[in-house]
């Protein structure tokens, strides 16, 4: 029955749908390819289906959408069939709770293809006249609902660290359905918060209570969710100085005639530092591809293959602010763009 189900689905790949918004029309066989998730990913895909059209009268130009990270892999474990997306993008690697959800709804080819580094940037407005010079600890105190298990009552960032500014604290930050969202509390909130050894211990004791404790962010307007638009939240940063931004180090490097990076522990946000992985914000960013649907849609293969000749060192992507993996990590991610090989869940969270 489940079998039957699936080819059902898999058909109605094939049946040409009708030009509009979102739809897959216009490929060579009626089908265009389907792209949702990461804003932070969005510059890159969209880069990448731009030059594959160019390059390709046989294929239609992919549709990208930027929908988050979270949104991104919901539509995308949705299903197999032409409601479903064929890929996704992804500004942190796939949960194990997603990953199990894909195979629930019958996504049991799921291709996991690493496209390079970005960084999880701080950011304040070139017009700031009090430069800040953060740690992880800093951000956590400052953001924390209930940092190492008080309530959260710091006003200014002098309150959270005498050496600082006695400036309000605000942040524009990214919502909970983002991938920077979640790199976010993985790569600073939660370092901050495990400075303390109790937390430490804490995250043995009860990993529930470790994670509400050390990523949970208070709600009384010192953090405002800026929603998924990167370009939006560089202007409202840009326009208030003393405010700070979270997101991506390509929108940032984008912008920087309106703001600048704020160094974490004394480390700057650069592609020197996010490519060795020393500046703490530095992440993997992904691509996933569905492989039920690898020959129903045509161009998916040629499409990933564009993507692993734009992604290398002197590469049009590293123009974008794509900061290359290292060479190992990037020959592994050719070969699985390659041999488009299911992952498994090893390893996963």
């Amino acid at each position: 029955m489940k079998k039957s189900i699936l080819m059902a689905g898999l058909a109605a790949l094939s049946l040409t749908a009708c030009d509009g918004p979102g739809d897959k029309a216009g490929g060579a066989s009626g089908q265009q390819i389907h792209i949702v998730g990461s804003s932070t990913v969005y510059p890159f895909t969209k880069a990448v289906a731009e030059r594959f059209a160019q390059a390709s009268s046989s294929f239609g130009a992919p549709i990208v959408e930027s929908t988050g990270t979270g949104a991104g892999m919901k539509l995308f474990c949705g299903g197999v069939g032409d409601t479903f997306p064929d890929m996704t993008n992804a500004s942190r690697r796939i949960k194990k709770s997603e990953f199990e959800d894909c195979r629930k709804n019958g996504v049991r080819q799921v291709i996991e293809i690493p496209i390079g580094i970005d960084g999880l940037a701080l950011i304040e407005s070139v017009s700031a006249t009090q430069g800040l010079k953060l740690t992880a600890e800093d951000v956590y105190k400052a953001l924390a609902a209930n940092p190492y298990g008080q309530a959260n009552k710091t006003q200014t960032w002098k309150d959270v660290n005498p050496a600082l500014p006695a400036v309000k604290i605000q942040v524009f930050g990214p919502p909970p359905t983002s991938g920077t969202r979640d790199s976010f509390a993985e790569l600073i909130l939660e370092k901050g918060c495990d400075a303390n050894p109790a937390m430490k211990a804490l995250k043995e004791q009860d990993s529930d209570k470790h994670k509400e404790t050390c990523t949970k962010i208070r709600e009384d307007g010192a953090y405002v969710e800026a929603g998924e638009n990167d370009n939006l939240l560089v202007q409202k940063v840009s326009a208030n100085p003393g405010t700070v931004g979270i997101l991506g180090y390509s929108f940032m490097e984008e912008n920087a005639d309106k703001v600048r990076g704020i160094p974490l522990a004394g480390i700057a946000p650069t592609a020197e530092t996010i490519g060795s992985l020393t500046y703490p914000g530095a992440r993997m960013v992904y691509i996933y591809a569905k492989g039920e649907h690898l020959k129903v849609i045509p161009g998916m293969r040629e499409f990933l293959a564009e993507y692993a000749r734009a992604w290398g060192a002197g590469g049009y992507l590293a123009q974008r602010g794509l900061v290359p993996s290292p060479a190992d990590v990037q020959a592994r991610a050719a070969e699985t763009a390659t041999k488009l090989t299911p992952m498994s869940a090893d390893g996963l969270k």
